[in-house]
């Protein structure tokens, strides 16, 4: 009986650890994931600042081989 309570004691505290491991993993992937999305913000506004506000005919430009 004793043995069977020490194996269980020891498979709880295993239990714990792992569960504090995959908590601190789904923290920093989070972390992760916030960090991406401000960067995906900041290059949809840069990309739509950047292009021209009216449209452009390419036919009205000179290729580049002239």
């Amino acid at each position: 009986m004793e043995t069977r309570l020490a194996e269980m004691e020891a498979k709880i505290s295993f239990s714990e650890e792992l569960l504090d491991a995959l908590n601190r993993t789904v923290y920093r992937q989070q972390q992760q994931i916030d960090q991406l999305q401000q960067e995906l913000r900041a290059l949809r506004e840069q990309v739509r600042t950047a292009l021209p506000t009216e449209p452009r005919n390419l036919r009205d430009e000179t290729p580049p081989h002239y």
